[in-house]
């Protein structure tokens, strides 16, 4: 009669895959070693960053001009009801730079964040058929919009320029200030991934999120002109000068409008724009990471 092999249990299976060296299809590696082979696939992050970037307006006819013509019309749209009809422009000096540089860099906090809850649940084709580490593809999302921000910039100094402003010095404040807030804006893209990756309805919602968050950001109004005239509990009044998507608006207000004057930024923006960077980088990062074996399941 034939012989029958005995059933084994699963501890004894995994002592017996341990021994051959056999490892878990996609388990999660140390936090050490999934950075390094991340940063071995950094060339990938890069050209996926790209090719989203050039297929993302490919079937329009305007193209890639959109990237520029997209945050001017929102900025025309918000002058006329904030600066027009509700005199949000009443004490601010130079509102029309001022509402452009919050609108641009808003643009790319919002389209990252909200990009980043589709980043693994839209690409799980990808992450099903091939193996690398998850964390790039919400990273690429984040790389591609600051490429287009990058690219916005340079119309906005135009702009700015044409608007009576003088480059000086303290503009290139603007770098470390735009580096701080892709880092910043690359944890909360990990964050949403993760999130969005099990429960993908949380994209629908986002707007609303980014709607009310744009609104207490100061991208259409001063907060500082606010919380001198009106009369506020503490704790609110520290929420929004808190409030991270407002601090990086400001400090590239500081750096590139004159009227503000780059010594005239309060001291605590600079260690919040890196306090901020810090937290939602490395913990964004640590988040993800802890479900890299969930994504591309169910």
């Amino acid at each position: 009669m034939p012989t029958t092999t005995p059933l084994r249990s699963s501890g004894q299976l995994a002592e017996l895959a341990a021994a051959h060296g056999l490892t878990v299809s996609g388990a999660r590696p140390t936090l050490p070693a999934y950075v390094r082979e991340l940063w071995g696939r950094r060339q990938f992050v890069t050209a996926f960053a790209t090719a989203r970037m050039t297929s993302q307006y490919s079937t329009a006819r305007l193209g890639r001009l959109w990237h520029l013509v997209t945050p001017k019309l929102n900025a025309l749209v918000y002058y006329f009801v904030f600066g027009v009809v509700l005199h949000a422009s009443k004490g601010v000096p130079d509102y029309v730079p001022f509402l452009l540089t919050g609108v641009f860099v808003w643009d790319f906090i919002s389209s990252s964040v909200s990009a980043g809850t589709r980043a693994v649940h839209a690409n799980l084709g990808l992450v099903r058929a091939l193996h690398f580490p998850r964390a790039g593809l919400p990273l690429a999302v984040v790389l591609q919009h600051f490429q287009q921000l990058l690219v916005t910039m340079l119309t906005l100094v135009v702009v700015l320029i044409g608007f009576g402003q003088t480059p000086g010095p303290a503009w290139l404040l603007a770098v470390p200030a735009l580096l701080l807030m892709a880092v910043f804006c690359a944890g909360c893209a990990l964050v949403t991934a993760r999130i969005g990756s099990r429960i993908p309805d949380v994209s629908q919602l986002m707007p609303f999120v980014l709607r009310t968050w744009m609104y207490a950001s100061g991208v259409m109004w001063s907060i500082d002109r606010f919380l001198r005239h009106d009369d506020l509990p503490r704790w609110v009044s520290t929420a929004l000068e808190c409030n991270p998507a407002a601090v990086y608006i400001d400090l590239v207000r500081f750096a590139l409008i004159g009227s503000f004057g780059a010594q005239d930024l309060p001291p605590h923006v600079w260690p919040l724009a890196a306090g901020w960077a810090l937290l939602a980088g490395a913990g964004g990062f640590v988040y993800f990471w802890r479900a890299e074996e969930d994504y591309g399941r169910g």
